[in-house]
């Protein structure tokens, strides 16, 4: 009786650590490493669902971070907005952010966000047609 309850709970307890991991990798996406954003809106022009993470490397992540005296890397959301009938054209939403940014006379380190619109095109254009 005994070895039943204890294999039991070894299962339960695999399985939940399974749904933790699922759950875990689920809720941070897999960040390509870019010098720019280019590589990541071309990621999303591509994907499956039009989206695309990148984290910003090289000399002007390095420093933006120095600068801001920030805790986190530079990370890059590329979320598709419209598909637009021309092939391959979108409106992408790009959000860069960074974790504890200190800002002049902001007393407390925080998070910021940057924001926007393009339109762009899988050959780096904006489409001809907005429709």
């Amino acid at each position: 009786m005994k070895n039943t309850a204890t294999r039991a709970r070894s299962r339960f307890a695999g399985i939940v650590l399974v749904l933790l991991l699922a759950t875990r990798a689920h809720a941070e996406p897999i960040r390509t490493p870019v010098t720019d954003a280019r590589p990541v809106l071309l990621a999303a022009l591509q994907s499956t669902d039009g989206t695309a993470h990148g984290v910003l490397i090289g000399k002007v992540a390095d420093a933006i971070t120095r600068h801001f005296q920030a805790t986190s890397p530079i990370y890059i959301d590329v979320s598709t907005a419209k598909r637009y009938r021309e092939t391959g054209c979108s409106r992408l939403k790009v959000l860069f952010w960074q974790e504890d940014v200190k800002l002049p006379d902001v007393a407390v380190p925080r998070k910021q966000t940057i924001e926007f619109g393009i339109n762009y095109c899988l050959d780096g254009l904006p489409p001809k047609s907005l429709l």
